[in-house]
């Protein structure tokens, strides 16, 4: 822990405070994985009302097998800064689902902050790498991989890992500040120059996402067939389908990292609710698919994408376009 300190993180509050692990934590953890009728029942009642922690568990208890229970679980302990209890629920939800990545990055996370003495313990390593091996692009790994980085001396490998994570940030995404300032501030603090490389970064991914704005002709986007063109209007994966009002964000500029967190949380649950009811409503997919993105969760996103192209086989050919132009592969 003291060299820690001696590199400006000053123990596990620096940690927090210097990095975006809470905000990547909104990322993809904790959405809604209920299943069946009792999926219906909730989101019936009200889609955005959290459950206590004592339903939550009795929940994960009578559904021993249930991976989405469990991580639900996990990330309500997280929220209450039971670490180590998040992480014993998100081992019982990885023991169950070993394929999904966003559960690994969060078990990853969980067990730097149960750690009391090592700030990057081997265990939490283990998992991020796990979730790095199942999906390259998990923000959650990829933060603290850099953050590794740093802890070991190689600052100038920490910037550059964190400076790339940030050039695959969609605009506006729950991280994004906070990893800029990351940068910053760990450039300060080994006086490495970042303000140049930000920027660079930053036009970087402008270009990257500016090329995947739904205008007619893109490159890299096949043209749909007439017949799905005609039938559908065309690709609405950016600006055709209305985001968060300025209102709402108004809002959540308000709001405390947790109550941005739960906010969140409740839409993205809100609109899975919706497409559960109505599967055949393509354009509610292609925005739930473009929720998943803007907040990093790539392996949601093409759970979505399956779902929506079993739901509308007529569509498929137009979702598989939706799903290129957000980077869902």
């Amino acid at each position: 822990m003291d060299e820690t300190k001696s590199r400006g993180f000053g123990g596990k509050a620096g940690l927090l405070a210097l990095g975006v692990a809470a905000a990547v934590a909104v990322t993809a953890v904790g959405w809604r994985s209920l299943g069946g009728d009792e999926a219906d029942r909730v989101a019936e009642a009200d889609p955005e009302a959290p459950l206590s922690i004592e339903e939550l568990q009795r929940r994960a208890e009578a559904s021993p097998d249930d991976p989405g229970v469990w991580q639900e679980l996990a990330f309500a302990r997280f929220q209450r800064n039971e670490f180590a209890e998040a992480a014993a629920a998100y081992e019982r939800a990885v023991a169950l689902d070993p394929e999904n990545a966003v559960m690994w990055s969060s078990l990853g996370e969980a067990r730097v902050m149960a750690s009391e003495r090592d700030p990057m313990p081997r265990a939490a390593v283990e998992a991020f790498e796990k979730a790095l091996a199942l999906d390259d692009t998990d923000p959650r790994a990829r933060y603290f991989m850099a953050v590794r980085k740093d802890l070991q001396g190689d600052s100038p490998g920490a910037i550059a890992d964190w400076l790339a994570l940030l050039e695959d940030t969609p605009p506006g995404a729950p991280w994004e500040g906070d990893l800029v300032r990351t940068i910053e501030q760990v450039g300060k603090i080994n006086d490495i120059a970042t303000e140049s490389r930000i920027a660079a970064a930053e036009e970087a991914r402008s270009k990257t996402f500016a090329a995947a704005a739904p205008v007619s002709g893109m490159a890299g986007v096949p043209p749909l067939s007439p017949g799905v063109a005609g039938g559908m209007g065309g690709l609405t994966a950016g600006q055709a389908i209305p985001g968060p009002t300025a209102e709402q964000m108004q809002a959540a500029s308000q709001m405390s990292p947790d109550q941005q967190q739960e906010m969140v949380r409740g839409m993205v649950a809100s609109r899975e609710a919706k497409q559960r009811a109505n599967p055949r409503d393509v354009d509610g997919w292609v925005l739930l698919m473009r929720s998943y993105v803007t907040l990093g969760d790539g392996q949601k996103a093409r759970e979505a994408l399956a779902k929506a192209k079993s739901a509308n086989p007529a569509a498929r050919e137009r979702l598989d376009a939706e799903a290129r132009l957000l980077g869902v592969t």
